[in-house]
C-alpha cells in the first residue's frame, strides 16, 4: 500500500548533505521493493512489509544543510543522484552522504519544479 504520511526530517551527520527533493522517479526497484514480487526479493526487502518506510533512490533537488566535514557541496547546490540501498527519496527531504553518487546540476540547465 502506497500512503502519504509524515515523518521525522533525517538527521545529518558531518559528512551528509541534506537535500530538498524537487524530483524523484518511481522505477522498478520501488515497486519489486513493494510489492514484494518476485518472492526472493523479500529476502532483501522484507519478508511481510518494506523494512524501508520510505523508498525512492533516484532524485533532483536542492541542498538545504551540510555537515561540517562536507566539502563538496554548498547550501543552494542543484543536485541530483542515486541513493543506493538507503532509500528516501521518496520523501520531501533525503540525508545523502557526501560520497554517494550525487552531482551538482550545471547552471545552464533548467527544470520546472512541480
Amino acid at each position: 500500500m502506497v500512503r502519504i504520511a509524515n515523518v521525522p526530517s533525517p538527521q545529518v551527520g558531518d559528512h551528509d548533505v541534506l537535500v530538498k527533493v524537487h524530483a524523484t522517479t518511481v522505477n522498478r526497484t520501488d515497486c519489486g521493493y513493494r510489492s514484494g514480487k518476485p518472492v526472493f526479493i523479500r529476502l532483501f526487502s522484507g519478508l511481510r512489509q518494506p523494512k524501508a518506510p520510505v523508498l525512492g533512490n533516484e532524485f533532483a533537488g536542492q541542498v538545504e544543510q551540510v555537515g561540517r566535514a562536507v566539502t563538496r557541496f554548498a547550501v543552494g547546490d542543484r543536485v541530483f543522484g542515486y541513493v543506493e540501498g538507503a532509500f528516501g527519496a521518496h520523501a520531501e527531504y533525503l540525508s545523502v552522504p557526501e560520497g554517494a553518487s550525487m552531482a551538482t546540476i550545471p547552471e545552464n540547465l533548467t527544470y520546472q519544479q512541480a
